[in-house]
């Protein structure tokens, strides 16, 4: 058999850059370097059989999707954890270089919005249902021991999430427009009402609540449980995501029909500007401590959590993963991610802007 002729004239695969290099299963990454491309090798006739090269991460084979000489493109398997990434080809072995794959927090929910974490480390998700559907939990709640338990029953489509500055839970209903407050117990109060189709929410430095009517209306509502309109935006498909920045700043994300969708930064008076125009399906969001904001969403076809600023000149894909609306820093520089059926720990190594 004649050997086997390399593409690219011959050396070894060799890494220079993995982008992003942090995924959940399933999600693509893109290695850059040089001698990935396929290997030929004549066969019967005139004919050429090809052969990729074959993409190792520990002792996984992960598939490989596309491969050029200079570039790669991988899958990262379901079952696969944080390990060493290489590349085998033609009975060369690349260098090795780290790439960490998000692990399961939990699974069974259905999650639209981000999940919230309290003080002592414990994680809110919903079993949020279609619209009108009656689930049988509406919250759980993932505790340290790293079981997810029944928290809160009989509200209907739990939507949002925001922990207040009195350390309670707070739930929006899309079904009704319902604010809930909820106790470390689990007991849920009425804290307003008429929010429209009520989505994602945040608290600001004073205490003031904000919540996502997707209609098209961001509502304040203060201490004194007063409500005002805050800022009116284009109405979403899907829901409101509300985070704010260390300068007082609201940023707010909510896909449209639009592939080119905006996400708006919004002052302290209620002016709204476009903060960036160009993500398909923007959702969960959050701000880190240098101010950077991470959206959940597509950037130029590519699907995960991009990173938006500050000081960078463009965004950047620095989780990919497929599915995922929404996203919440937890302390020590990690972040949960929830796509709609499951949460997610990411070790990132960015503190998260925390206002309480």
């Amino acid at each position: 058999m004649a050997p086997l002729i390399k593409t690219d004239f011959g050396g070894a695969p060799r890494i220079e850059s993995v982008q992003p290099d942090v995924a959940l299963p399933g999600g693509e990454v893109e290695i850059h370097g040089a001698n990935l491309g396929p290997v030929t090798a004549p066969a019967s006739g005139t004919s050429v059989s090809w052969r990729r090269p074959v993409a190792m991460l520990g002792e996984l084979a992960a598939p490989v999707v596309m491969s050029r000489s200079r570039r790669l493109v991988l899958r990262v398997p379901d079952e696969a954890e944080s390990g060493k990434l290489r590349i085998l080809q033609n009975g060369a072995q690349s260098n090795q270089v780290d790439l960490s794959v998000a692990s399961l927090v939990a699974t069974g929910i259905h999650a639209v919005a981000s999940p919230a974490v309290d003080e002592a480390g414990n994680i809110y998700v919903t079993l949020s249902g279609s619209r009108g559907q009656e689930t049988p939990v509406s919250v759980y709640r993932v505790e340290q021991d790293g079981e997810m338990r029944p928290f809160l029953s009989g509200i209907m489509n739990a939507t949002g999430l925001a922990m207040g500055p009195d350390g309670y839970l707070y739930v929006s209903s899309r079904n009704d427009g319902t604010v809930y407050r909820v106790t470390h117990s689990g007991a849920a109060s009425v804290y307003a009402e008429g929010m429209g189709v009520a989505t994602g929410m945040a608290f600001d430095g004073e205490g003031n609540l904000y919540v996502g009517d997707r209609s098209g209306t961001i509502f304040k509502i203060a201490p004194d449980r007063q409500i005002f309109v805050f800022s009116t935006l284009e109405p979403s498909v899907a829901a409101y995501h509300l985070a704010f920045g260390i300068d007082g700043t609201l940023y707010v994300a909510g896909p449209t029909t639009s592939s080119h969708d905006a996400v708006y930064a919004i002052d302290q008076d209620g002016a709204t500007t476009v903060f960036y125009r160009g993500l398909g399906r923007p959702q969960g969001l959050a701000v880190d401590v240098a101010g950077a904001v991470y959206v959940a969403g597509s950037l130029g076809g590519r699907r995960g959590v991009v990173r938006i600023g500050p000081g960078e000149e463009d965004p950047a894909l620095v989780i990919s993963g497929s599915g995922i609306v929404g996203f919440t820093f937890v302390p020590g520089g990690s972040a949960l991610v929830a796509t709609g059926s499951s949460v997610y720990h990411v070790p990132l190594g960015v503190e998260g802007w925390r206002i309480f």
